[in-house]
């Protein structure tokens, strides 16, 4: 039987391949991500900002974490451009070896107290380059699997690249409590070399993903696209001059999941283990963030097979109501400072983003035409990082501390609506023609 694409389903065993390609590449990329925000919200303040103090460190630690997302629009307009022209699988190999050899390089770099200003100075220029690969990596998993994928279960094999995160946050969050445990739980040996761990083992992860990238093929759809038109000089003009308009409403609809899954992995791993926070063991909070993406993890792969049923839109807009709603009832219940608290709060955030997150695969790729498909999915998402993953945590100490942990739940509401009335002035993509939208983009050059 033909698919409304123009070409037969692929197989099962090549499509599992692709599947598994995509989800342990996203999952590797984001893992070293990761363990990067677990890292500057547990020792990066002591090791790189240790004359600051705690609160002033702990800024400027969360502003290092920002950098990435400030080069992820720069890695996507970069890596988009290759992966429109030269296709997905090269583009996909290069995100990942240049983000696995930024992430060994923080696990090498030595702190302020051995060179001084030099240090914080290189965490910044390699949290550059880990952002800048990032920023290819997303909308390329996703655009493989989606373009491999049979339309009406595009959602379901776009959800693997969308696992990826998930599984980094359990494996980032278990490798520091193995570490931490291993070491007796002592703070000073942790601080002195046990955060370095997780940023090391990166390489193994890495060499996985590499041998398991090299065996899979260039997508059917990219391939038939390069024999009906020209290949595109500039990606990204086209993007901005063909459809400018669905870049910024991707953009806005994303920004709600970067904001609920930072703030969750990130912001809360701080809070809970501050002594002005929920005053929580590092070992419980570590243990809670496996818990979260599993979490994640479960809420994503619901999300997004009911999505070929119900629509993207559809779910992605019922996320963005109880995200909006859930915003303002979190740090009340945070301010209880139990552990039963911290794990409900935690738990549902995560749980929202999931809900959102799991269409979001198959819904940004579908939003543009093959030409710059990548280049298209990748600025949308990443402009989303900025104002979503970017400022919730680096804002959230400041508010708090001037206006109360309330204001964070006020931001998190403002971004959720954000979200909402983009998603709102989209369309529906879900019964989409990969193809039929290349011809269509194809008859306007």
């Amino acid at each position: 039987m033909t698919s409304a694409e123009g070409a037969t389903p692929p197989a099962s065993a090549r499509m599992r391949r692709v599947a598994l390609a995509s989800c342990v590449g996203t999952t590797i990329e984001f893992y070293d991500f990761f363990v990067y925000g677990t890292a500057a919200a547990l020792v990066f303040p002591k090791v790189f900002f240790p004359a600051l103090g705690s609160t002033a460190g702990t800024v400027a630690s969360f502003a290092t974490f920002a950098v990435a997302f400030i080069a992820r629009p720069v890695g996507a307009v970069s890596f988009g451009h290759y992966g429109d022209r030269i296709g997905r699988k090269r583009t996909l190999i290069s995100t990942l070896l240049l983000m696995g050899v930024s992430t060994v390089l923080i696990g090498l770099l030595p702190g302020a107290a051995t060179i001084g200003l030099a240090a914080p100075l290189l965490l910044v220029v390699l949290r550059f380059a880990q952002g800048f690969a990032v920023g290819g990596e997303w909308a390329g998993a996703t655009v493989l699997a989606a373009e491999y994928a049979p339309p009406r279960r595009r959602g379901r094999y776009a959800m693997f690249p969308q696992l990826g995160p998930a599984i980094a946050v359990v494996l980032s969050s278990a490798t520091f409590l193995v570490t931490s445990l291993t070491l007796g739980n002592t703070d000073r040996s942790f601080i002195d070399y046990g955060w370095r761990v997780p940023f090391l083992v990166s390489i193994v992860l890495v060499a996985v993903g590499l041998y398991v990238r090299r065996k899979i093929e260039e997508t059917p759809v990219f391939r038939q696209a390069q024999h009906q038109v020209p290949r595109p000089h500039a990606p990204l003009r086209e993007a901005l001059t063909h459809a400018p308009r669905e870049v910024l409403l991707a953009a806005g609809t994303m920004t709600v999941m970067f904001a609920l899954f930072y703030t969750g992995t990130t912001y809360l791993t701080s809070y809970g283990t501050s002594p002005t926070g929920a005053a929580l063991s590092r070992t419980l909070v570590l243990s809670l963030g496996i818990v979260a993406g599993a979490v994640t993890a479960l809420s994503t792969v619901a999300s997004a097979v009911a999505s070929d049923r119900l629509g993207r839109r559809t779910l992605v807009l019922a996320a963005c109501t109880g995200a909006a709603v859930w915003s303002l009832l979190l740090f009340p219940l945070l301010d209880m400072r139990s552990p039963v608290a911290f794990a409900v709060g935690l738990v549902v955030t995560v749980g929202l983003q999931g809900l959102a997150y799991g269409p979001a695969g198959a819904f940004l790729p579908e939003t543009f035409p093959t030409r710059y498909r990548y280049t298209g999915a990748g600025m949308s998402y990443n402009l989303a990082g900025i104002v979503g993953g970017a400022m919730p945590p680096l804002v959230a100490g400041p508010l708090a501390t001037t206006f109360g942990s309330f204001a964070i739940g006020v931001l998190l509401c403002a971004l959720s609506l954000l979200s909402l009335l983009c998603t709102a002035a989209l369309p529906e993509t879900k019964d989409h023609d990969l193809q039929q939208a290349q011809l269509s983009a194809a008859a306007v050059q």
